[in-house]
Formats: C-alpha cells, structure tokens, sequence
C-alpha cells in the first residue's frame, strides 16, 4: 500500500541494492553488476517520484540515494593480426566442425565478404542486411547505407574490401541466385539479423576465444583504427554515423 511505501527509508533501499550483489530469485541465483543495479535503482525512483508528485506520499525516500558509481567498460576490438585470422578462418574454415565445415564450402565467400565489409567500413549489422545490390558502386567503391532513422548516407571502401565483395556476387550470378538482398541466407532470402551475428561469433571463437566478439565489436575495431590512422574522433564520429562524439570516444574508439 501507499502507507508501505512511506515507510520506507532510504537506508531499506540501500540494502535492496547490496542484496542485488548475489541473490537468488524462482530458485536461480543472479548477480546484478553496477550497471544493473543502476537500471533497477531507476526503475525504483521512478515509482517513487511518480506518487510523490501526485501527493499520495510525503516523502521521496528513493531520490535521497546515490546510484551506483559506473566505470567505463574496456573497449573490446579485434587486434591487427586477428582481423586478418578471422578473415583467413571465414575463407579456409579451419578450426570448424565437421558439421560447420559441411555447409562451409557454400558460405566462406558470403562469410568472407560480410567480414571484410564490417571490418573495413564500421557500418551497423542492420546497415549491412538491409544492403542491396544496386547499393555498391564499384566505379569510385561507393555504398548507400540506410542509418538509425532512415536516413541515407554514402561511404566508400578499400579495394580489399571491393575485391570481397565483386568476388562474393561473382559467385551468386554464377549460382543465378535472383534476389535484390546483396547478402543471401542458406535458403537464398535477405540474411537476418541472428544469422550475421552467428557467423561472426562463430569465427571469432576460434581466434579470439576469451573475446567476446560481435558484430559491434568489429565496428569497435574499425573505429580504433580510423582513430589510429586520422587522430580525428570527429572524422571517426562521421564515418561511424554518431551524432554524438562522446558516443564513439566510450564505446567505439580507444
């Protein structure tokens, strides 16, 4: 009741957050890291602040505690002799299973260009599925991407990465595959979402085991490395489609 929630102190919340450090809950047992606890301790004040300013309580307990101090997480990115490993793994499969390596033979030159083009140009996994065709300009080694929003930009790639891709839709015009997706599943419809981060993961496990490696993780290494190049983190802001620069300089270069 709203007399219950009255009654309690900001002291009761500050151990609610020390109970969130190890706790079991439904007969599982969680641990809630800073950020976590932050996220409920918003979820807390919230409901507080709300009754409050309805004045159905007298007092905003909740505002008087102190969120969890954050720390900036590491950048997690490839390094320079790993970015050239994945590629090599996507192309060769070696390190994969045998019942990876059945559908390989199939896969490595879609595989391979998905990398090279994440690697060499920063953009978004949902920039790269929603890729067609007639997006890639080999004449200046141009692309339109669509961005968070809608919006539409061109960026430009290395011959590294257009020699990946001629190669990739090569091999589909061979294949007469007929689908305006630049990037084909299996089943030959537009690659989804679930299925580039899988294929990522799945070649960078045998890399970089102890790395966690996404696709967001290889955008965090192109940016790395523009930044290493230009020492400009507002060329790195452009290319990368961040309005903010403080986005890019804590999550995508170090």
């Amino acid at each position: 009741t709203l007399v219950d929630l009255e009654a309690v102190t900001s002291t009761d919340i500050e151990y609610f957050l020390s109970y969130l450090s190890h706790y079991t809950y439904d007969g599982k047992e969680h641990v809630c890291n800073e950020r976590a606890k932050a996220r409920k301790l918003s979820s807390v004040r919230a409901m507080f602040k709300y009754f409050f300013n309805k004045d159905l309580i007298s007092v905003d307990n909740a505002a008087k505690v102190h969120t969890p101090k954050l720390h900036d997480k590491p950048i997690i990115r490839l390094d320079t002799s790993e970015v050239f490993d994945i590629i090599e793994t996507a192309e060769s499969g070696q390190g994969l299973s045998p019942h990876q390596k059945a559908y390989h033979e199939k896969t490595k030159v879609r595989d391979g260009a998905i990398l090279t083009l994440f690697l060499g140009t920063g953009i978004r996994i949902s920039e790269l599925v929603g890729l067609n065709n007639n997006d890639i300009n080999f004449k200046d080694n141009s692309f339109i991407v669509t961005r968070k929003g809608g919006g539409k930009s061109i960026l430009y790639f290395d011959d590294i990465v257009a020699e990946a891709l001629k190669r990739y839709m090569d091999y589909k015009e061979f294949n007469q595959l007929v689908s305006p997706a630049l990037f084909l599943s299996k089943d030959t419809n537009r690659i989804t979402v679930r299925a580039v981060e899988n294929l990522v993961q799945k070649y960078a496990k045998i890399v970089s085991p102890l790395k966690k490696i996404s696709p967001h993780k290889l955008r965090s290494t192109y940016g790395t490395s523009l930044y290493r190049a230009t020492g400009d983190i507002y060329i790195v802001a452009d290319v990368l489609g961040h309005k903010d620069v403080n986005t890019t300089r804590k999550h995508y270069a170090a």
